[in-house]
C-alpha cells in the first residue's frame, strides 16, 4: 500500500465522477433531476449533493480543518452550484493527495467523531472510493430506471485506458 496508489485511485474516482457529470447530469432534464426517489438519498441532484458531502467531511477530518456546509435543498436548477462546489472540493481533495505520503497512510489524525479516531488514513481514503463507486452505482441505476441510457463505471475499464 503506497501512496501513489492512493493518487491513481483517486484519479479514477475523479474521473468517473466527472463523466457521470458530464455525460449524464449535464444532459438530464430539470424535471428528472429533482425526481423523487425512495432509494438511498432520493434524486439525482439528492445523490450528488450527499456524494459530494461525504467526499468533502471525510477529507477535512483527516486533513483537520473544517467541513464546508453541504448544499441546501433546492427547488431551482442549481447544477452550476453543486458543480461549483464539486470542484471546490475535489480540488482540496487533490492537494491533499499531492502531499500525501506512504507514511502519512498509517496515522490517525481524527480528532471527532470519537468513533473514527481509531481508523488510519488508508483506511478513510479506501471508504471514500468505495462510497463513490457505491453512489455512482446507485446513480447510474437510477439514471437508467428514467430512461438514459448508462455505461459501466468498474475499475478494470480506467485501468485499461490508464496504465
Amino acid at each position: 500500500m503506497n501512496a501513489n496508489a492512493f493518487r491513481y485511485l483517486f484519479d479514477y474516482h475523479f474521473t468517473e465522477n466527472l463523466r457521470l457529470w458530464v455525460e449524464y447530469v449535464t444532459l438530464l432534464p430539470f424535471e428528472l433531476f429533482i425526481k423523487d426517489s425512495e432509494y438511498s438519498h432520493g434524486s439525482v441532484r439528492d445523490q450528488l449533493v450527499h456524494l459530494i458531502s461525504v467526499d468533502e467531511i471525510w477529507f477535512s477530518e483527516i486533513r483537520g480543518v473544517p467541513s464546508l456546509e453541504p448544499l441546501p435543498p433546492s427547488d431551482v436548477d442549481d447544477r452550476e452550484v453543486i458543480r461549483t462546489q464539486w470542484n471546490r472540493v475535489e480540488k482540496g481533495m487533490q492537494e491533499y493527495l499531492v502531499i500525501l505520503r506512504d507514511d502519512i497512510l498509517f496515522e490517525k489524525p481524527i480528532k471527532e467523531p470519537e468513533e473514527d479516531q481509531v481508523l488510519f488514513v488508508w483506511q478513510v481514503l479506501l471508504h471514500v472510493i468505495n462510497h463513490g463507486t457505491d453512489h455512482r452505482a446507485q446513480l447510474l441505476r437510477q439514471l437508467h430506471d428514467l430512461g438514459i441510457k448508462t455505461t459501466a463505471q468498474d475499475l478494470i475499464f480506467y485501468v485499461y485506458d490508464h496504465p
